[in-house]
């Protein structure tokens, strides 16, 4: 959604109450109490009332905003923000633009809006062919940590390095223009994991691809053990590996130049949430104008997250 079209259709903290109203309607309401599905507007509280036991549930209960303090139209900037450009925003810059006075409550907007895509990618898995890989991404430990009094280890041991399984969508293209990729890109997950031990792939495959996939891999030995969980698998010898596995790569260079534009200081804890981002945007980079529309539905329907498309 271009930024005049988002000023036409949220003036005001009323017009952003009366799409909730409209999605939350289109959804369904679920009763806490009773778990009951006919509900009646109270327009004078703003609030739907449980025909069954009347209880009420308001605009922002059972979603990302429950609980928040922040208006509505404050929750739709930051969305806008988060999902209008391909590069990020920092919760300091969203402040600044948001015009909030305090730091924490916007940075906390922004995690519980990372949280929820990455959910909303959570509910599917990869298909057909899939290059995957290791790739290890600059971390900050928490102070008083035990790995910090140990001496600093370089490369892939390192302390100060997340590891991360990467795992991408590719199906080979019969006829590739010239100085174009050879394979076509599809879906893209990234999960934190905490060694790159056999156990640790078998895992992550299970959870996030499916078993009749094709991968193909470098040759680590980390990824000897595939078989046990999907269709088949190649192992590539190659010296130079971005020339079999060009998008897991691509993926990988360009997450980490995503993350270093407004991320300097990424602690070990929060990693996950900014790769979750990272993927939501990516595989959602021919939604355009329609990954607002996308994100907000994503933040409201994160409790049952019924919606079937990405």
């Amino acid at each position: 959604m271009q930024l005049i079209e988002f000023i036409t259709h949220f003036p005001d903290e009323e017009s952003c109450k009366k799409e909730m109203h409209r999605l939350r309607e289109k959804q369904g309401i679920t009763c806490k109490k009773c778990g009951g599905q006919n509900h009646h507007w109270c327009s004078s509280i703003e609030m739907w009332q449980c025909k069954s036991c009347r209880f009420r549930t308001s605009l922002k209960s059972g979603t990302v905003l429950e609980n928040s303090k922040l208006p509505l139209q404050t929750w739709f900037l930051c969305l806008h923000l988060m999902s209008s450009t391909k590069k990020p925003f920092s919760a300091l810059e969203v402040q600044r633009q948001l015009g909030q006075k305090r730091y924490e409550p916007v940075w906390a907007m922004m995690h519980k809006i990372r949280a929820a895509m990455g959910k909303r990618d959570s509910h599917y898995q990869l298909e057909q062919s899939i290059e995957l890989d290791d790739a290890f991404f600059k971390q900050v430990l928490p102070k008083g940590d035990p790995r910090l009094e140990e001496p600093v280890k370089r490369g892939k041991g390192s302390q100060r390095q997340a590891k991360v399984m990467v795992m991408v969508e590719s199906e080979p293209i019969e006829s590739p223009k010239k100085g174009k990729k050879h394979r076509s890109c599809g879906y893209l997950k990234m999960q934190v994991v905490d060694d790159l031990t056999s156990d640790t792939v078998l895992k992550v495959v299970r959870e996030n691809i499916s078993s009749q996939v094709h991968a193909t891999t470098d040759s680590a030995p980390c990824f000897d053990r595939l078989t046990e969980c999907i269709k088949e698998h190649t192992k590539t010898f190659e010296r130079k590996p971005y020339k079999v596995l060009p998008w897991v790569h691509t993926a990988i260079s360009n997450a980490k130049r995503y993350l270093l534009a407004s991320y300097h200081m990424i602690s070990e804890k929060h990693m996950q949430k900014y790769l979750d981002e990272f993927c939501y945007k990516f595989n959602r980079r021919y939604f355009n104008e329609h990954l607002f529309d996308r994100l907000l539905v994503a933040i409201i329907d994160n409790q049952t997250l019924l919606q079937k498309s990405r």
